[in-house]
């Protein structure tokens, strides 16, 4: 008799208040069901000068190859304004067919229906080695999560053959997308440094905010490329503008900006950053004022070309719902940015319109057949190795 309830166990992950870097014993609970279906589990904390500590979890079934490897984490967004939500965020609550609590689609419920998944095919004793890499740190700075058991990986000999993040990537029903690759981020940080005086006597005085905005136009009104196969156009998004200026009468000595860069395969982090600040002498020279640019590059894009491995996960969609789906490199930056450097890796999981929002939900209906399809997958995948007993 199975163990694991995906719908039960995802249930119980919500109640647990793991907002970043907070665990709050969700990956206790976990640890306790993958322990209790034979996964050898071993707890990593990291630490950062600069940044929190974090709990992370490696478990594993097997020793041999191939190894596949299911990659997520267990912190959560904060809730907001808990009035707003119709139930308390960290109490799951069932409604209209859904489970609606903070995490139950990003991504508590994929862990849950991959657990679920991993326990019946552990019971038809595969030869081969299934992986579970859970952060406590995707949705924060990922400095002490993904990164550092990678890190770790390397230097112990463990390896991964393939691996599937449970990201919510379906888009408006379940199995209608996956993610084969991601765009780059890289966040900048502008400062334009001019001299401060009196309103009354701008001669005597140099104004950063029109420089500043003139360097932001310049980045932001040219398209950056035309986009690069599967995806998108670059974009460029100014996130915030800071003077600090409390006086009215006072034209300050500084003015600062942030922006973000999401890109394509046409760049990597150097070269965007090389290409920002050779628009930015170009506008310095313009306005005769001096500028700082701070960049930081989180993952460059990337591209899983890996066809019988997204085959097999496409072809265990199609089964389980009669749906195709599509090849997608849209959205967002996601832990997958720094797995890809260790094996072909793709994301495929719950409906994610409701993720980081007021009454994030699940579909009880969702979570049961997605642990049908992790589970198909994992079936398919260790047979196509010759490697099924």
């Amino acid at each position: 008799m199975a163990m694991i309830d995906p719908v039960e166990f995802t249930k119980a992950l919500v109640r647990r208040a793991s907002v970043t870097p907070k665990d709050d014993g969700a990956l206790d609970v976990l640890q306790e069901k993958l322990a209790a279906v034979g996964f050898s589990c071993r707890r990593m904390v990291f630490a950062e000068a600069g940044a929190d500590a974090v709990d992370n979890l490696y478990a594993r079934w097997g020793d041999g190859a191939p190894a596949f490897c299911f990659a997520g984490h267990t912190d959560v967004v904060p809730a907001g304004d808990v009035d707003d939500w119709s139930s308390p965020p960290f109490e799951p609550t069932l409604k209209n067919g859904a489970i609606v609590g903070r995490g139950a689609a990003d991504m508590k419920g994929s862990i849950a229906a991959f657990a679920a998944a991993a326990e019946r095919i552990i019971a038809k004793r595969p030869r081969g080695s299934i992986i579970l890499l859970i952060t406590g740190d995707e949705e924060g700075p990922a400095i002490n999560g993904t990164k550092k058991i990678l890190k770790w990986m390397r230097a112990s000999g463990e390896t991964i053959s393939h691996c599937l993040v449970g990201e919510p990537s379906s888009s408006l029903a379940l199995g209608d997308m996956i993610k084969v690759g991601r765009r780059g981020s890289t966040n900048c940080w502008l400062t334009v440094f001019g001299a401060q005086g009196h309103v009354a006597y701008p001669d005597r005085a140099k104004n950063p905010i029109p420089a500043l905005l003139k360097k932001l136009l310049t980045l932001s009104e040219a398209p950056l490329d035309q986009g690069y196969g599967r995806f998108q156009p670059s974009s460029l998004q100014i996130t915030d503008i800071h003077v600090g200026n409390t006086a009215a009468n006072v034209i300050p000595a500084k003015a600062t900006a942030r922006f973000n860069v999401r890109f394509n395969p046409n760049w990597t982090g150097p070269s965007l950053e090389a290409f920002l600040r050779g628009k930015l002498d170009e506008a310095a020279r313009e306005t005769g004022v001096r500028y700082e640019l701070s960049a930081v590059c989180s993952g460059d894009a990337f591209l899983t070309t890996d066809a019988d491995f997204l085959g097999l996960i496409s072809s265990a969609i199609r089964e389980r719902t009669g749906r195709t789906p599509d090849h997608s490199t849209t959205g967002g930056t996601s832990d997958a940015r720094f797995i890809k450097d260790f094996a072909p890796v793709c994301e495929f999981g719950l409906v994610g319109a409701t993720i980081h929002q007021v009454d994030e939900c699940a579909s009880v209906a969702d979570i049961l057949t997605l642990a049908d399809i992790y589970e198909t997958i994992l079936d398919q995948y260790f047979a196509a190795n010759g490697l099924k007993s």
